[in-house]
């Protein structure tokens, strides 16, 4: 009768136990899943003229404007942008420099010939008399990582003329840099292009591929082309740049195709007579332009990064702020840029985020 008893009452127990195995009594909840933003929106900073992106190995690394310094933000997604690591490689005073340039402009990074060059604009502080271009150089696979050491004065020889906005073109086995600049006497910005025997050395003459002509370039003063930017594609270069002064809300931004073979030939490239991107006062973006390029994570989609002002009459300063939108491709092959995408308005994150 004991036994019985004591069977009958492991048997309840082992009951209870597993009916509270079974309605999950005592057990720990299942954390509910934070949904995932599939949308960003812009401005992706508060500030930040003249934005730049370049990638490698899965990171994208982002220059801007700053005016007293050069700093690389690295991420992983540029729709994380605003939560980046800032990284200051060069400034005035710093151990690694043996110069006093101000009014830094305009930083751009590539990766040529197995390291890191920044090209960027500083004078002695005058803000624009004395602007030239100059070069940094790094040997880390990783730009925010290792020592940046300075090239010096990248300049035609013979030449010391103002300079801004240096980028690298590299076509038909061949680098060249490209550039905004004036003739001796001028404050017109027009631009140019020489031949480049490696990262920090010019070699040979100029040539002017552009100058304010068209009446969307001339407003403003001086009257400016300025930051140009290369765009390959399907075997074809174009040269996107920005043109008006920077202080009106009708910078904007235009284009050359390059129709011939030579790129130091001016007659090689033909100049688009209409603006390829302007403001949107209703979105937000006045003054639009000093744009770069990128690839969506996957690779499978074409990004423009630019900055403009949110509202009108903000000028050349710190309220211009990066944005970026996806764009298509034209039948013929040129970029179709579409217009300034609203502020504050959510749009599909790129492919691979």
């Amino acid at each position: 009768m004991k036994k019985s008893l004591l069977y009958l009452l492991l048997g309840l127990g082992l009951a209870t136990c597993q009916k509270n195995v079974a309605t999950g009594s005592g057990a720990t909840p299942t954390p509910t899943p934070t949904p995932v933003s599939t949308t960003f929106m812009n401005p992706l900073l508060t500030t930040g003229p003249d934005p730049w992106v370049v990638q490698k190995d899965g990171f994208y690394y982002f220059l801007s404007t700053t005016g007293g310094d050069v700093r690389i933000l690295k991420t992983a997604k540029m729709t994380e942008l605003n939560g980046a690591p800032s990284t200051t490689i060069w400034r005035p005073g710093l151990a690694t420099s043996s110069n006093s340039k101000y009014d830094v402009w305009a930083p751009e990074l590539h990766y040529l010939d197995g390291k890191w060059y920044v090209y960027y604009t500083a004078g002695p502080g005058n803000c624009c008399g004395g602007q030239r271009l100059w070069v940094l150089e790094n040997a880390s696979a990783d730009p925010t990582q290792g020592t940046w050491t300075e090239k010096g004065q990248i300049a035609v020889p013979g030449q010391d003329l103002w300079a801004i906005d240096g980028t690298v073109l590299e076509q038909g086995g061949k680098r060249y840099l490209l550039w905004s600049g004036q003739e001796a006497g001028s404050d017109q910005q027009n631009l140019y292009i020489a031949q480049m025997s490696n990262p920090w050395t010019l070699t040979g003459t100029r040539t002017q591929l552009s100058h304010p002509e068209y009446a969307w370039e001339l407003n403003g003063f001086p009257k400016v082309n300025e930051g140009p930017e290369v765009l390959q594609h399907n075997g074809q270069t174009f040269i996107i740049y920005s043109a008006s002064h920077c202080s009106t809300d009708d910078y904007a931004l235009g284009q050359l195709k390059l129709t011939g073979t030579d790129p130091l030939a001016a007659g090689a490239w033909t100049k688009s007579a209409t603006p390829v991107f302007v403001k949107n006062p209703a979105g937000g973006a006045y003054g639009p332009g000093h744009n770069g390029f990128f690839k969506s994570k996957d690779g499978s989609e074409d990004w423009l990064i630019y900055h403009a002002n949110n509202q009108a009459g903000q000028g050349c300063g710190n309220a211009r702020n990066p944005r970026m939108q996806k764009f298509t491709w034209n039948t013929d092959g040129s970029p179709n840029f579409g217009a300034p995408v609203g502020i504050n308005v959510p749009l599909a994150k790129p492919a691979g985020e």
